[in-house]
């Protein structure tokens, strides 16, 4: 299915987006393979300070070619969400792992249920295009999701991933780095916006290009997703828990003063139990700090909602 068969949507710009480093290697092949599948498509390159010919090769492929200095690729989503003007909106890696030619499905999925993302559920084709670590990680940020939200996706992790035009015009980027694909997921589920999922194959790279990745400093940077994601999208579950933590230590100091007291109309132990009195005082803090996130992040939420809204919905006139 190519997108001149999606009937209303005949005549709507799709623009596909391939943030680049060093994809010397790969660049070609996956710009010719969204070529092949998309063919009305403007396809546009975002180099992010390559030190190889990536800029040469992409160019001469035949792709839009263009440069963001700040360096990751949150940057570079951030860049290419502001300066791209389009319907349809196709996200992948330069890197040729992702399958070009389920790009018609994915975006036949969200024209046909008027959807404002679909992302691509990586299935390997071999065992290296796809990390074991990487792929805890995955399973990790996706349960975590699935628990804050009450729904999730299966590979959150994706970069292979269709929107609307509302849903990038309404997405305030930022991330710097690899964690913009959990900032794009929680950007939907926390706006409740329709989307879905298609199975796509996940392959190696090709010979000559090297993966940008690193399984523990991206574990890490998972891991600090993670808190910030209890931390400011459900404050009062965060500090809650903080606050339990300090009354629970506060009343395990406090209970042999209490029963000292009783028995004897004394407290000795002054020392514990100041100690005692400031550690339910900072629990205190802790549940009204959390009062007062929740309350802003409820504003944050009912104000990114309007800004979604403002815009129309996939298949509707602008």
């Amino acid at each position: 299915m190519s997108v001149a068969d999606l009937g209303g949507f005949a005549d709507r710009r799709v623009a596909v987006l391939l943030p680049c480093y060093n994809e010397e290697a790969a660049i070609a092949q996956t710009i010719a393979g969204f070529r092949e599948a998309l063919p009305t498509a403007t396809i546009y390159v975002y180099d992010n300070n390559s030190r190889d010919r990536t800029v040469e090769v992409a160019r001469a492929a035949g792709a839009v070619v263009r440069s963001e200095r700040i360096q990751g690729k949150g940057a570079v989503v951030r860049r290419m969400f502001a300066d791209i003007d389009a319907d349809i909106y196709v996200m992948a890696d330069g890197d040729a792992t992702y399958d070009a030619a389920s790009a018609p499905a994915l975006v036949a999925r969200m024209v046909e249920e008027q959807l404002d993302m679909v992302v691509g559920q990586r299935v390997s084709e071999a065992e290296l295009a796809y990390r074991r670590g990487h792929r805890f990680g995955n399973a990790m940020l996706t349960g975590m999701l699935a628990k804050l939200f009450g729904r999730s996706f299966t590979d959150i992790l994706s970069g292979y991933r269709v929107f609307s035009r509302r849903f990038v015009k309404s997405f305030p980027v930022l991330s710097v780095g690899f964690e913009i694909e959990t900032e794009i997921s929680v950007h939907a589920l926390e706006l409740k916006m329709p989307c879905a999922e298609i199975t796509t194959p996940y392959y190696a790279r090709p010979e000559g290009s090297a993966s940008k990745l690193s399984t523990y400093s991206d574990g890490w940077r998972i891991l600090r997703t993670i808190m910030k994601l209890y931390r400011i999208e459900r404050p009062m579950w965060f500090f809650g828990a903080v606050a339990a933590l300090f009354a629970a230590l506060a009343i395990l100091l406090a209970v042999p003063i209490i029963l000292t007291y009783l028995d004897t109309h004394q407290v000795p132990r002054f020392p514990t139990a100041i100690l005692s009195t400031g550690l339910m005082l900072l629990a205190a803090l802790n549940i009204f700090t959390g009062l007062i996130l929740d309350t802003v992040v409820r504003g944050r939420q009912e104000v990114r909602r309007l800004a979604y809204l403002a815009l129309p919905a996939p298949g509707n006139p602008r």
